[in-house]
């Protein structure tokens, strides 16, 4: 043995630091990747939200000022309010069916979000510059109304998707019971509505008219994005379900 070369030991346990790899922390559990996904989804989507909801009411007083408005515009204010909780709802209840990365899904988002705030602030200032004066009681009661259906239309749909749409663990239930039996998309509908509803109390024709055919649009486009998915989920199952039933309104479409 040369002088360079140490004898080997008799204890195994007994090996330099030098030659051990490092410590690897344990891998974690799908379990607690897919709760730190989720957290993290929750807080990018409530930051999200907050933002749309503050740029709203910006969005607003752009044209208008806010001091003592809100005071001597009750429909409007119960509007936002209505709309706010409905946001925050929907946004505790909704499930996506596609995951995008974090990045790209705001990037989405946001740009998802743009011609609602131009909805928001289209409808004001219509009112102010156009025509002036007060909005007509009966218009922005109808216009309330008409929100207040769609919210409720639109959360219904989601409570049922949570109650009745959980299956095994590897696919869910096709739900087509309560509003899935007479329209596929019961969601889109009632937003369709409560967008519908804020150039109204306002008593905005323009807006109304541009709200309803750009909402359309967009709807139609999500809707046969979400349909797609949901083929390749059930298959022939939805096939035959979307033989049997119209997407948004019944006997139209």
């Amino acid at each position: 043995m040369t002088h360079d070369e140490s004898p080997p030991s008799g204890n195994p346990s007994e090996v330099t630091g030098s030659l051990m790899p490092p410590a690897a922390d344990p891998p974690l559990t799908h379990e607690a990747r897919t709760q730190a996904y989720l957290s993290r989804q929750f807080v990018l989507r409530v930051g999200e939200l907050t933002i749309l909801l503050v740029a709203i009411v910006g969005a607003i007083a752009l044209g208008l000022g806010i001091t003592d408005y809100f005071a001597a515009h009750r429909y409007i204010l119960a509007y936002l309010v209505a709309y706010a909780g409905f946001r925050y709802a929907d946004l505790m209840i909704r499930e996506e069916l596609q995951e995008q990365p974090p990045r790209e899904e705001l990037s989405r988002r946001i740009s998802s979000q743009l011609p609602l705030l131009l909805m928001f602030a289209a409808a004001p200032f219509e009112r102010t510059y156009i025509y002036g004066g007060f909005t007509p009681r009966w218009a922005s009661a109808l216009g309330l109304l008409i929100e207040l259906l769609g919210m409720w239309l639109a959360l219904g749909a989601r409570i049922q998707l949570g109650f009745l749409g959980a299956g095994r663990a590897d696919r869910p239930l096709l739900v087509r019971t309560g509003f899935f039996r007479y329209i596929r998309h019961p969601t889109f509908a009632g937003v369709y509505l409560a967008l519908i509803g804020w150039p109204l109390i306002y008593g905005a024709p323009i807006t109304l008219v541009a709200t309803a055919i750009v909402s359309w649009i967009s709807m139609r486009r999500q809707i046969l994005e979400e349909e797609s998915a949901l083929i390749s989920i059930f298959g022939e199952e939805y096939e035959n379900y979307m033989r049997e039933t119209d997407a948004l309104v019944p006997n139209i479409w």
